[in-house]
């Protein structure tokens, strides 16, 4: 799988977890990226290491693009578009 896809997978389940609401707990975002089989193991660690608590799409956005960074993935990984980009 292309990084470009995990993202796009990563997305997807986030976009689930909010299912029209303005904040989910990081509970639920991790609930809905495990349901995607397509997303690797290294991948649902990141949502491991965000604090717990509610957040709102772009706060999940800035702490997912964190552990990327931190982690120096984001050369090769990239990272999430901001929802308010539209992107």
């Amino acid at each position: 799988m292309t990084d470009h896809v995990v993202l796009d997978e990563l997305r997807q389940a986030i976009d689930e977890a909010f299912g029209g609401r303005d904040r989910v707990s990081i509970r639920e975002v991790y609930a809905a990226a495990s349901e995607h089989l397509n997303l690797p193991a290294d991948v649902l660690a990141y949502l491991n290491e965000l604090p717990e608590g509610a957040y709102d799409r772009q706060e999940v956005t800035e702490a997912i693009n964190e552990v990327i960074r931190r982690r120096g993935e984001q050369e090769s990984l990239g990272l999430l578009d901001s929802p308010d980009s539209g992107a």
